[in-house]
């Protein structure tokens, strides 16, 4: 009997844990599936769409930067973070969602069962569960506001400057170069002219 109860168990954490969830065709270093879902999904419900910044997190590709982001760390803290995904992802059999299906996924929860838990995650009286939302927004909001569309909403995209030669740039060789490589002829001074912002996209008049 109880063997019957323990198959039917792993064959229930089977089906939440790994079945399931689309295959979307993007190729990822780290990710999985079942993370890029959990990421799209908190990403739309951690930045809808506003009047200042109209990109919404399901935009921004989140899941991409998160790839990006994960495979250049220590196998260590790679691993942390991305259990860090799977306990919100199936944190809702503890904490689930308000209304039916709470239970479910968060990534299968409606957009504002979402939202609901993870304001749930910000108030609650674990220390812990605030925490860990902490890390997870902050680890989000960096591909967020890094998002060209997003730095060009807050004025904060780069522009490439060109840097003049100026008088003291005459006194000395090209770097690596000899002493004999000084030269005044042709000196081209001036100001510094802006070229386009390093982003594409971006129409803005340069400061």
């Amino acid at each position: 009997m109880w063997g019957i109860v323990l198959i039917a168990l792993a064959v229930l954490a089977v089906r939440r844990v790994w079945l399931g969830y689309p295959a979307t065709g993007a190729e990822f270093a780290v990710l999985a599936p079942r993370e890029e879902a959990f990421l799209q999904a908190a990403a739309e419900a951690l930045f809808p769409p506003h009047e200042r910044l109209p990109l919404s997190g399901g935009q921004a590709d989140l899941p991409g930067y998160a790839d990006r982001y994960l495979a250049v760390l220590p196998r260590r803290q790679r691993t942390l973070i991305r259990a860090l995904f799977a306990l919100f992802e199936h944190a809702t059999l503890l904490w689930p969602g308000k209304g039916r299906g709470g239970f479910k996924r968060f990534s299968a929860l409606l957009p504002e069962q979402r939202l609901g838990v993870l304001r749930d995650w910000q108030s609650s009286s674990l220390a812990l569960r605030r925490l860990c939302l902490t890390a997870l927004k902050a680890i989000l909001i960096l591909g967020y506001v890094g998002h060209s569309e997003s730095l060009a909403a807050l004025e904060l995209a780069p522009w490439k400057i060109e840097s003049p030669r100026v008088e003291a740039d005459f006194l000395y060789p090209p770097i690596g170069g000899r002493r004999d490589q000084i030269s005044r002829a042709g000196k081209p001074l001036g100001g510094a002219p802006t070229a386009p912002p390093l982003m594409p996209g971006l129409d803005q008049e340069a400061p």
